[in-house]
């Protein structure tokens, strides 16, 4: 009889999952572990090349990478982990919300060197809960616009200086789209997240005194804006309009292929637009937009963590590998490599050289740019750390794409998708 796992690695080959198994030829009885991660920006190739270097050293393990689709991971995971079927390792963005299923490191790792070193992050994978130590933040992130330089220069248009507004750079980014004839000026990854930062710099809390996620004022503002701008074709209609439900998209294609000028992604997308822009056109990463309440930025990121599966032998080796990665030199080779804002908090100080690892001057200096926002994030908006750190985080993300997704189609009003969200949130979030 299939065992719930094995009926889970049918279902991933099914749904196109890369499987491929890092030492073919490993040690008898060596312990086997399932690695998922997401099949993007080249990231699964690099951390294949560090597997088989812990395999090296430690024959008695077996690797096996699952390279799937981000949707997999964002929407299968959770389902496949309560069912007791998910893989021992994954690189995870939902910190918060998979916090039952993470197994502790701290048996494995110099505990006061983690807390110094990882501090600011490590909240965000216990979920309230009081210490351990629960994944290797593989990437630093925060939200923020890319910009083709070399549509705005065609339109004769100035691209907006710092501090500008979300109106500001709408009416801009109109101007560039009437004189280019771009198919949007403006467009923005369909996810609650990366809408966070922009709401939160028109007042969004968030939070009211007892703790609980809400929605107010400020995330209704915000949400009219999105709503008018999808209207009025400024925001184009095949990413958040046209998705159902939840489910996320992005608008990376619409950027590299210059139709619109305006791209409100993140710091983990810099070495993705560098591939696929190439010499195209000229590009570069803006300050994020500001509204009446600040200029509001979104932290976030990917950690790998080991997962708990039921098999003592099994999660220790997972828990080994995991902290083998955060170890000052894997961290400082893994970050430098995939061009990530590092979590590790000597090697923000002591900085990473991005440019021996293949960047170019436009990605460094987006990368710059990144990290500099990512400075002032907690002081804008430190409310944005208690969301990515709260297990009921993606609820609200989630949420907030389906309803108001609803609304830009007319199927609901903007106060009926308000009351939707609060609804989700009082279901799911209490």
């Amino acid at each position: 009889m299939m065992t719930e796992r094995g009926h889970a690695r049918r279902w991933l080959m099914a749904a196109g999952v890369s499987s491929t198994a890092l030492l073919a030829a490993g040690a008898a009885g060596a312990v086997e572990l399932d690695l998922m991660i997401s099949d993007v920006d080249g990231k699964s190739t690099i951390i294949q090349e560090f597997a088989e270097r812990y395999q090296e050293q430690n024959p008695d393990v077996q690797i096996t990478l699952n390279a799937v689709g981000y949707s997999v991971i964002r929407e299968q995971l959770p389902i496949q982990l309560e069912a007791g079927s998910g893989p021992d390792l994954s690189l995870v963005t939902n910190l918060g919300g998979l916090h039952p299923y993470y197994v502790d490191l701290t048996p494995h790792v110099d505990e006061a060197a983690w807390e110094e070193a990882y501090g600011a992050v490590l909240p965000w994978y216990r979920a309230g809960t009081e210490g351990g130590i629960y994944g290797f933040h593989t990437e630093m992130t925060v939200t923020g616009p890319y910009v083709n330089l070399t549509m705005f220069e065609e339109a004769g248009v100035e691209v907006p200086e710092a501090g500008a507004t979300w109106e500001d750079w709408a009416e801009a980014t109109q101007m560039v789209m009437d004189e280019t004839g771009a198919y949007a000026g403006m467009v923005m990854d369909r996810s609650g997240h990366r809408m966070a930062g922009p709401a939160m710099s028109y007042g969004a809390k968030y939070f009211n005194d007892a703790g609980e996620i809400v929605v107010d004022d400020g995330f209704k503002a915000f949400s009219q804006l999105m709503l008018d701008w999808h209207t009025s074709g400024l925001m184009p209609p095949d990413i958040w309009p046209a998705v159902s439900g939840a489910k996320y998209a992005n608008g990376n294609e619409l950027f590299f292929n210059q139709e619109t000028p305006f791209y409100m992604s993140g710091s983990w997308n810099t070495s993705n637009v560098q591939e696929n822009v190439g010499d195209k056109f000229d590009w570069m990463v803006a300050p994020v937009p500001c509204g009446p309440e600040g200029c509001g930025v979104m932290p976030g990121g990917t950690g790998l963590a080991a997962l708990k599966s039921g098999d003592a032998e099994k999660e220790a080796a997972a828990a080994k590998f995991v902290a083998w990665m955060g170890e000052p030199e894997q961290a400082r080779e893994w970050y430098s490599r995939t061009f990530a804002i590092p979590a590790h908090a000597g090697l923000q100080a002591e900085g990473l050289d991005y440019a021996a690892a293949g960047a170019s001057e436009q990605v460094s200096e987006a990368l710059a740019a990144f990290t500099e926002m990512a400075a002032t994030a907690a002081e804008q908006t430190p409310q944005a750390y208690d969301l990515q750190g709260s297990q009921y985080g993606f609820v609200m993300y989630n949420a907030t794409v389906q309803y108001l997704a609803a609304a830009m189609n007319g199927e609901l009003t903007l106060d009926e998708a308000m009351e939707k969200i609060t609804e989700e949130l009082e279901t799911n979030a209490r």
